[in-house]
């Protein structure tokens, strides 16, 4: 028989319905509601931007991020205690999304529907992904499952990751530099975690490498780009369109020019969305508590010193 257990959650306006949802699964733990201590955190990064100088109490003994993206988290409050996070439980749906906004974009989509006779029948001027050129930045657990997409469309896929590493898939070409992965690039995609080093890496320098009518996708954070010189390279017609589910800050101000600008696609940070991610969450969270109780190494762990 395990040890009893106390979880205590931090999930803001959600934390009542995930006190039910851990109570049905971990039913022979206590799950309370921060700030009651326990001996498991379970949190979600982005609510800590809300409190700064929080601390753990020293009950606190490991804490679990449900997602990928840590950087809202305080690295300083842990104190040596581990964390981990549920790396790629979400890639699927988001490399879904990615790839559909890129089809968007070739297949002007929905710009191309009609709802009355046009000009011209039987007449458009519409892209391929086949042969096309996806320069991605970040190949960890997301980056990978696009790349298996787009390679799949025949695309040639030049990526960049901060790990020395071989590609965990076969087709991807290393490129040692951003400016590298982009400056041949039909499509842009952003997958990298949100680190100081990766603070406005898209900036107007790396902008101006870029081909003309270049397509960028971001899905990572917005913080990796600088919106400023985005908006600039749009209106310059350096950039055909920006796919953004993130931005810098979220949520972004009622009347912020990303709204409307007619070259952004802007989501409020939904592509993770779909049926198979949060039972992914909560299954690799589980498969910790279970390592946790028998002693066992943790999995995705968090490398404080790089961010994520």
């Amino acid at each position: 028989m395990a040890e009893p257990i106390v979880i205590t959650h931090r999930f803001g306006r959600v934390g009542s319905a995930m006190s039910s949802r851990l109570a049905s699964l971990v039913p022979d733990a206590t799950v309370v509601e921060w700030p009651a201590p326990g001996e498991v955190l379970l949190t979600f990064d982005g609510i800590w931007r809300e409190e700064p100088g929080a601390v753990l109490p020293d009950e606190v003994r490991w804490v679990h991020v449900l997602g990928a993206g840590v950087g809202g988290f305080p690295f300083e409050v842990l104190g040596g205690r581990p964390m981990t996070c549920s790396k790629g439980a979400s890639a699927v749906s988001i490399s879904e999304w990615v790839l559909a906004v890129m089809l968007a974009f070739e297949k002007r989509l929905p710009e191309s529907f009609i709802t009355e006779p046009p000009p011209a029948w039987n007449s458009a001027n519409l892209g391929v992904l086949a042969g096309k050129t996806l320069g991605l930045i970040g190949v960890g657990a997301i980056g990978t499952e696009i790349a298996r997409r787009a390679l799949a469309f025949d695309m040639r896929v030049v990526g960049l990751r901060r790990s020395t590493r071989p590609f965990p898939l076969a087709g991807i070409e290393p490129a040692q530099s951003v400016t590298a992965v982009v400056e041949g690039a039909d499509h842009v995609a952003i997958a990298a975690p949100a680190t100081p080093e990766t603070y406005h890496l898209i900036d107007k320098e790396t902008l101006a490498a870029m081909k003309d009518g270049v397509h960028i996708v971001n899905i990572a954070r917005g913080s990796l780009i600088d919106q400023d010189a985005l908006l600039e390279a749009l209106d310059a017609g350096r950039v055909a369109r920006a796919s953004l589910d993130v931005v810098d800050p979220e949520p972004l101000p009622a009347g912020h020019p990303l709204y409307t600008h007619p070259g952004v696609r802007l989501s409020p940070h939904i592509s993770w969305s779909g049926p198979i991610t949060m039972p992914r969450t909560m299954e690799m969270f589980l498969t910790n508590l279970a390592r946790y109780r028998a002693g066992q190494p943790l999995e995705g762990l968090v490398d404080v010193d790089a961010g994520y």
